[in-house]
């Protein structure tokens, strides 16, 4: 099936009331990443936009989402034509949806640049002392990818040296790279990487809230060795949490910046 990139403009103070009236809001706290699940499922249904990238500014009320999907802007329509609510068409109008099919295949060596928004976190195996804490991270955890990184540093510092100076050689790009690229396995080679953007958030999906966590921002070059699956991971998407705004695999020329959007 055919994989599209789709455009969709939507309005944020909109966006806002829709996720105030139907409780997306909860003591104070949003999650945006959710509350665009939830819109779009019900207005897609589960999935069919996914994964997927919100561009919005502060200074600005009106916003950008794109996606990927397997059906283009013509299908899309039709098919929240029957089943979209009223309430959620007024935050993202069918009508002005624009997608482009993109290509079918790409070529073994080609260097494309990229643009990712990730969640780079590691899910504990076994409990883990944490001295910050003064108490253990408990298994089962989403820990930080970076954070994880240092706390596994301290026991096994050589002896002689200190253990500041083995933690200050941890940077928080460096690991973030290291773990971009277990995930894009033998897909693509990652050529270069600049954390681009960094931030603590919090997830809301349930009455309590959920853990607070990395939000990251990735530019760099990538070269493609599988060709095949590498047009596969663009659908699916990279890491975790990826049905909430996060691992959409966006495509810009090698060596260029990202642009405005």
């Amino acid at each position: 099936m055919k994989l599209h990139l789709v455009h969709a403009p939507l309005d944020m103070r909109r966006f806002n009331r829709w996720a105030g009236r139907r409780g997306l809001i909860r003591r104070g706290a949003f999650d945006a990443g959710y509350a665009l699940h939830v819109l779009l499922s019900a207005m897609f249904g589960k999935g069919a936009l996914q994964p997927f990238r919100l561009f919005a500014s502060e200074r600005r009320r009106s916003a950008a989402l794109y996606g990927y999907s397997d059906g283009d802007e013509a299908s899309l329509r039709l098919r929240a034509a029957g089943v979209a609510p009223p309430d959620c068409e007024e935050v993202i109008a069918p009508q002005r949806l624009r997608s482009k099919p993109m290509p079918s295949a790409f070529e073994q060596g080609e260097r494309l640049g990229f643009d990712l928004r990730l969640r780079p976190v590691r899910r504990l195996r076994n409990d883990l002392p944490d001295p910050q804490l003064g108490s253990s991270l408990s298994k089962g955890s989403e820990v930080d990818a970076y954070r994880l990184a240092l706390l596994r540093t301290c026991p096994g510092t050589p002896r002689g040296r200190d253990a500041s100076t083995e933690r200050a050689s941890i940077t928080r790009e460096s690991v973030y790279r290291d773990w971009l690229a277990e995930r894009f396995d033998d897909v693509v080679a990652v050529d270069q990487c600049k954390l681009a953007g960094f931030q603590r958030t919090r997830i809301v999906r349930g009455e309590n809230g959920g853990p607070e966590g990395p939000d990251a921002i990735l530019h760099g070059t990538m070269t493609v060795n599988d060709a095949d699956r590498f047009a596969h991971m663009l659908r699916k998407g990279v890491g975790r949490h990826r049905a909430y705004g996060y691992g959409m695999l966006l495509l810009r020329p090698p060596g260029q910046p990202a642009p405005e959007r």
